[in-house]
């Protein structure tokens, strides 16, 4: 079993207090305010409870479960990418899919940079050689691109979350520790950013790819993105309180960059969602958009700091 760390655990039962508090509250207020839809609020409700339940229990259970979680979350993550971007080839699918397990199969077994990433590398190098060689001319440059970019986007990008497990120096909650802060922190921007821009959001930043996506739901994203890692960052991370801060406004910063980019491909396929498997919130690709951006920039960061 993981050892969880006395800041984590305590950072863990805050987490399941602020969804107790959220059910809770929104009860209430459908009690008070029948006249007011809160349907699709409590479902978002139970979905946090179930993903939150799944992680808390991959993390106490190892790194190995914690990397065989996120390699089932690229893979359907990707299988959604592949259905909105219209990878129809099946040669490309499979290559594809093909990069997940492996790649994740050696950041379990310790193996450096160079590779975990050669799969993915070599996936998207295949995948046009194989393309060429079968004779496929017309939609070729479509097929390769969206493979490639499905592989950046599904696999690269997310893996950088639990490279975090092996991160040397991490500090007392050690590499879990690294992977709860930027998830925490990335998914309450992202709430942090709806939630503000709704309420003092007026200009849209992209209107013509999310007219919801404010100006102001950006800067409330950002500084409550920092304040939260100012309060966690000290627990469960080297740094101290100025750098935690810092940290937390980059990361729902570019959480909010990862948003956007999801949102844009969404606006390009004609969809509202990119699936269906979480009630409330979409598909996996939904809840992953900004993770997409904040899980390489943080990992790059305590790679060159640690």
């Amino acid at each position: 079993m993981f050892d969880v760390a006395i800041a984590l655990q305590w950072t863990l039962g805050g987490i399941y207090g602020t969804l107790t508090f959220a059910g809770v509250a929104t009860g209430l207020l459908g009690r008070v305010r029948p006249t007011w839809s809160i349907a699709e609020v409590a479902t978002r409700i139970r979905t946090w409870w179930a993903m939150t339940i799944v992680f808390t229990v991959a993390l106490i259970a190892g790194p190995v479960v914690s990397i065989a979680l996120f390699a089932v979350v690229s893979l359907l993550a990707m299988r959604e990418f592949h259905r909105l971007a219209g990878v129809t080839s099946g040669v490309a699918r499979t290559i594809s899919y093909a990069a997940v397990p492996i790649s994740y199969g050696l950041v379990a077994a310790g193996y450096p940079v160079a590779g975990w990433v050669t799969p993915i590398v070599t996936a998207a190098a295949v995948v046009p050689i194989v393309a060429a060689v079968s004779g496929q001319v017309t939609g070729f440059i479509n097929v390769v691109s969206k493979s490639a970019a499905g592989l950046l986007l599904t696999v690269w990008a997310p893996m950088h979350a639990v490279l975090l497990l092996s991160a040397p120096g991490a500090g007392v909650a050690g590499g879990a520790g690294l992977l709860v802060f930027v998830v925490l922190v990335t998914e309450v921007g992202d709430v942090a950013q709806f939630l503000t821009g709704k309420t003092f959001g007026r200009r849209p930043i992209a209107p013509d790819v999310s007219p919801n996506k404010t100006r102001g739901g950006l800067i409330g994203g950002i500084m409550i993105g920092a304040l939260l890692a100012l309060g966690i960052g000290p627990l469960l991370t080297p740094f101290d309180l100025a750098t935690s801060a810092a940290i937390g406004a980059l990361i729902a910063a570019f959480g909010f960059g990862g948003d956007l980019v999801v949102s844009a491909i969404k606006r390009d396929s004609g969809v509202k969602d990119t699936g269906t498997l979480l009630p409330g919130h979409g598909g996996v690709l939904d809840r992953i958009d900004s993770l997409i951006a904040t899980a390489p920039l943080f990992a790059l960061f305590i790679w060159s700091v640690l």
